[in-house]
C-alpha cells in the first residue's frame, strides 16, 4: 500500500480498468488530473479534442466500436456541461461509458463559485448513476463501482464529478483488479424458457426482430444458430445493424419508419415475433396497436423495465440475450418452414428496391463505399436522410461496424465517434457519413482528425438543405421550407483544407469513386464534399403515427397522383 494523491489515484484506477485512450479537454479544476496524465502519457493515451462534446462522442464511438468502457474528462462548469449531450447519447443506446469531470473545492461547492456546477445532478436522468466524490479516501472505490456500473446488466454511462482538493489531497491505495463482469442469468426463469420453446415449436411463420441489445450481449454467433435452427426469418432496429449478417438470405432488412417494404409487411404476416434486445421505439413499431397484429409477440431483454413499456407482449424472458438464445437453442426441435421462406421470398420480388445507382445520389454514394471497402469497413454517421441511407444501402455483416445516434438522434455525433471508433478499431477504415446541416454542428473535430493524422474519411452528402426535416416539410407541411435551407457560400473543402486535412468536392459518381478510392489509401483524414439534389428522399417512409404496414414509396405516390 502506497500513499497517492487523488489525481494519482484517478490515473491508477484508469490503468487497473485496462484504459489506453482518454477523450477529453483540460481546465482549471482538472488540471491537477491532467499534470499526471502527462507523467503516465506512455501508458495513457490522451486525445485532445476541439470541443468537450467531441470527446463524449468520441468516447462513445470507441466504446461501441470495441464494447470496452470509453472514458471521456473535462473541466467544471461549461466543460462538464459541454458533456451532456454526448452523455444523453450513450444512455439512450446502453453505451458503456465513465465520464470524469472535476469541480471546485469542498469549501466552494454551493457559493456559485467559478466554473461550479452540479453536474452530478444536471445528468441523473441520463446516467446510469453519477457521484460526487467529496473525499479522497473514497475515491479509488467509487472510480471502480463507476466502471463496474458502466459494463453491468444493461449497460450505460456513468458520471465521476471529483472536487478539486480531492485531486490534490493524498490517501493509501492499493491495487485491485477489476471485478468480473457477470451476465444477467439469474433472472433467467425456467418457465419462461418452457413457455418461449413452446411458443416457438407451435409456429409456421416465425420472424426474429433484433436490437442493440444482442449486439451489447455480443450475442450475433447464437443469434444466428438459433434463426438457422427455427428456420426463421430475420430483421433489424438501426440499432441492431450487424448483429445479423446483412448479406443472408433469410435478412429481410431493417423495419420501422424507413424500413424496407418486405420488413414492414412480412412482420404483418408472421405468427409469432421473437424480439430479441429491442424496446419497441416508436421509429420501428409506427403505430402501436397495429404492431405485428397477427403474431403472437415473445421479447427477450435484459432490463424488465422494458417488458409491456411500449408494446404488450405474450411472453418474456428477462436476462442476457446470449445466455437465453444458448439456452432455447440447446432445447428446441430443428424445423424447416419452405412455406414461410417462399412467402417471405415472394415479397422480396415483389418490393425490390428501387433506387437508381446511375444517379449521384445518397443511395449511390453509400453502395460505392460499400463496393470500395468489400463492407469491411467502420461506418459512423450523424442523424438524418444519409443515416437512413446508410442503414439501407451498406450491408453490415457484423456488430458493431454502425455506429450511429439511433435513440436522442444526435446531429453532430459523427466525426468525434468515428476518431473515437479508429483509435478503437485502428485496424479498421473509419468512414463518418454526414449532411452538410450535421456536419457544420461538430466540424472543427476534423482538426483533431488533423492533429493527431488520424485517417477518418468524412464523407459529405452535401444537399444544401436539412434534408429529413425537408422531406416531411415537402410531404406533409405543404413545402413550406421553414429555417431548413443552407444554401449558403460555406465551402466544405476549403474548411477541411484550413483544418489541416485534404478537402476533395465531388458532383458526379465518377468523381466520388477516384476521390474515395484515393482517400483509402491516402493515410491521413480526407473530407469528400458530395453536391447531390436538394429533394432526394428516403424510401420507403411510413407517415408519423402512422402503421408501418402502410409504408410507401415514390412509385406509390405517382401511382396515387394518376
Amino acid at each position: 500500500m502506497k500513499q497517492l494523491t487523488g489525481s494519482e489515484i484517478v490515473i491508477e484506477c484508469l490503468k487497473e480498468q485496462g484504459v489506453d485512450t482518454v477523450f477529453g479537454y483540460p481546465g482549471g479544476t482538472i488540471l491537477n488530473v491532467y499534470d499526471v496524465l502527462y507523467k503516465h502519457q506512455d501508458e495513457i493515451h490522451h486525445v485532445l479534442t476541439s470541443h468537450e462534446q467531441g470527446a463524449s462522442h468520441a468516447a462513445d464511438g470507441y466504446a461501441r466500436a470495441t464494447g470496452k468502457v470509453g472514458v471521456c474528462m473535462a473541466t467544471s462548469g461549461p466543460g462538464a456541461t459541454n458533456l451532456v449531450t454526448g452523455i444523453a447519447t450513450a444512455y439512450m443506446d446502453s453505451i458503456p461509458l465513465v465520464a470524469i469531470t472535476a469541480n471546485v473545492g469542498v469549501s466552494l461547492l454551493g457559493k456559485d463559485s467559478f466554473q461550479e456546477i452540479d453536474i452530478a445532478g444536471v445528468v441523473m436522468p441520463i446516467t446510469k448513476h453519477s457521484f460526487i466524490v467529496k473525499n479522497v479516501h473514497e475515491l479509488a472505490d467509487t472510480i471502480r463501482r463507476a466502471f463496474k456500473i458502466a459494463q453491468s446488466g444493461r449497460p450505460g454511462p456513468v458520471l465521476v464529478d471529483i472536487t478539486k482538493d480531492v485531486t490534490a489531497n493524498v490517501a493509501d491505495y492499493e491495487p485491485k483488479a477489476p471485478e468480473p463482469i457477470e451476465r444477467v442469468t439469474k433472472t433467467i426463469r425456467a418457465e419462461d424458457i418452457d413457455t418461449a420453446i413452446k411458443m416457438i415449436e407451435n409456429s409456421k411463420k416465425p420472424m426474429i426482430l433484433v436490437g442493440g441489445g444482442v449486439v451489447a450481449a455480443d450475442a450475433s454467433k447464437e443469434l444466428k444458430k438459433f434463426a438457422e435452427k427455427i428456420d426463421a426469418v430475420v430483421c433489424d432496429t438501426l440499432m441492431g445493424k450487424g448483429a445479423f449478417p446483412g448479406t443472408d438470405d433469410r435478412y429481410t432488412g431493417m423495419i420501422g419508419m424507413h424500413g424496407t417494404k418486405v420488413s414492414n409487411f412480412g412482420i404483418n404476416q408472421a405468427d409469432l415475433v421473437i424480439v430479441v434486445g429491442a424496446r419497441f421505439s416508436d421509429r420501428v413499431t409506427g403505430n402501436a396497436s397495429k404492431f405485428a397484429n397477427q403474431a403472437k409477440l415473445l421479447h427477450i431483454d435484459i432490463d424488465a423495465a422494458e417488458i409491456n413499456k411500449n408494446v404488450e407482449v405474450d411472453a418474456s424472458v428477462v436476462g442476457d440475450a446470449k445466455e437465453i438464445l444458448k439456452m432455447i437453442s440447446t432445447r428446441i426441435k430443428a424445423s424447416k418452414k419452405p412455406e414461410w421462406r417462399a412467402q417471405i421470398d415472394a415479397l422480396k420480388e415483389q418490393y425490390p428496391d428501387h433506387a437508381d445507382m446511375n444517379e449521384f445520389s445518397g443511395p449511390a454514394i453509400i453502395n460505392k463505399i460499400y463496393e470500395l471497402t468489400e463492407g469491411n469497413a467502420t461506418i459512423t454517421t450523424d442523424v438524418g436522410q444519409h443515416q437512413m441511407w446508410a442503414a439501407q444501402y451498406y450491408k453490415f455483416k457484423e456488430p458493431r461496424q454502425l455506429l450511429t445516434s439511433g435513440g436522442l438522434g444526435t446531429m453532430g455525433y459523427g466525426v468525434g465517434a468515428c476518431i473515437g471508433a479508429k483509435y478503437g478499431r485502428p485496424d479498421r477504415v473509419a468512414i463518418n457519413i454526414a449532411g452538410d446541416g450535421c456536419f457544420r454542428m461538430n466540424m472543427n473535430e476534423i482538426a483533431t482528425a488533423s492533429r493527431y493524422n488520424v485517417p477518418i474519411i468524412q464523407v459529405v452528402i452535401n444537399n444544401h438543405v436539412l434534408g429529413m426535416v425537408r422531406q416531411w416539410q415537402n410531404l406533409f407541411y405543404e413545402q413550406r421550407y421553414s429555417a431548413t435551407v443552407l444554401n449558403d457560400a460555406v465551402d466544405f473543402v476549403k474548411l477541411a483544407e484550413a483544418m489541416g486535412a485534404e478537402g476533395v468536392r465531388a458532383s458526379t459518381r465518377e468523381e466520388f469513386k477516384e476521390a474515395f478510392a484515393k482517400a483509402l489509401k491516402s493515410g491521413h483524414p480526407v473530407v469528400i464534399d458530395c453536391q447531390i439534389d436538394s429533394d432526394d428522399k428516403v424510401w420507403p417512409m411510413v407517415n408519423p403515427g402512422g402503421s408501418i404496414e402502410d409504408a410507401f414509396d415514390k412509385s406509390d405516390l405517382e401511382a396515387q397522383a394518376r
